[in-house]
């Protein structure tokens, strides 16, 4: 996947309300998903998603959601359209029915700020964030900066993670901003199609390093678009790594608890 726009490239933000997620063990379950890529655009999908926010969701300790809520994300003003304020009213009823949301960027919706985060009642999580789920000490990514043989997208990802290039593209109207992004796109998705899927996927080494930096047995991520479970041995440790679905039929989450995992679904007819 080649997204080289400024709405499509990974940033790191203020996170100045950050709270340390739950790390301790709970009687509920632990949820994640990734990729909904939500928009006007997307009625089936959106109306999955506030089923699950009003059933599983609530049901369980706590919700992660590891980018790509959103399709494309302009910045906070966003939230003056009806569909984004919806949104946000969905994700801040888990936190009213007790639960607690964490969000990490995607490369779609890597502008998501504080005010997003206030009207949702979602907690900013960095990239990559390395927490404790029932005794296992598992890494949350995105995972677009794993794909380090797209040497393209990680030299726009570079290019355009910069304070400075973000105070002046979030300084533009929102209707340019819109343009701007609809414009990148399309390039981005034919530059996309002579892309191997060697380049689009994460890489190896960089996901090993990533483990033995957290000192992590599992990761969970997002991103490829490529939902499996794979095992492997790293410096004589079994490690984990776990690839979320993505949004494109239905509504796929991860589950986790005391008793292991599984993906479920919501489907809306």
């Amino acid at each position: 996947m080649n997204l080289s726009s400024p709405a499509a490239i990974g940033t790191e933000l203020p996170h100045s309300h950050f709270i340390p997620p739950l790390e301790r063990e709970e009687a509920g379950s632990i949820l994640f998903l990734s990729d909904l890529h939500l928009s006007p655009q997307q009625l089936l999908l959106t109306r999955c998603f506030e089923a699950f926010c009003a059933g599983s969701a609530r049901e369980a300790t706590a919700v992660y959601i590891l980018g790509d809520l959103f399709d494309y994300w302009l910045g906070d003003d966003q939230l003056r359209e009806p569909y984004y304020q919806e949104v946000a009213r969905h994700l801040a009823g888990i936190e009213a029915a007790g639960g607690s949301v964490f969000l990490q960027h995607g490369n779609r919706d890597f502008l998501i700020g504080e005010r997003f985060a206030r009207e949702a009642r979602v907690t900013l999580l960095p990239d990559p964030c390395a927490l404790d789920f029932y005794g296992v000490r598992t890494v949350l990514t995105h995972g677009d900066a794993l794909c380090t043989d797209d040497a393209d997208y990680q030299a726009a990802r570079r290019f355009w993670r910069t304070p400075s290039r973000i105070r002046q593209y979030l300084a533009l109207p929102l209707f340019l901003r819109r343009w701007m992004a609809g414009h990148f796109r399309r390039r981005s998705m034919n530059k996309a199609q002579s892309k191997t899927d060697y380049q689009t996927d994460v890489n190896q080494d960089a996901v090993a390093a990533c483990l033995l930096e957290h000192d992590a047995n599992r990761m969970i991520h997002g991103h490829t678009h490529r939902p499996d479970t794979y095992h492997f041995d790293l410096h004589g440790r079994e490690r984990e790594r776990i690839v979320l679905p993505d949004w494109r039929t239905g509504g796929p989450y991860l589950e986790l608890s005391k008793a292991g995992c599984r993906v479920l679904e919501i489907k809306e007819n």
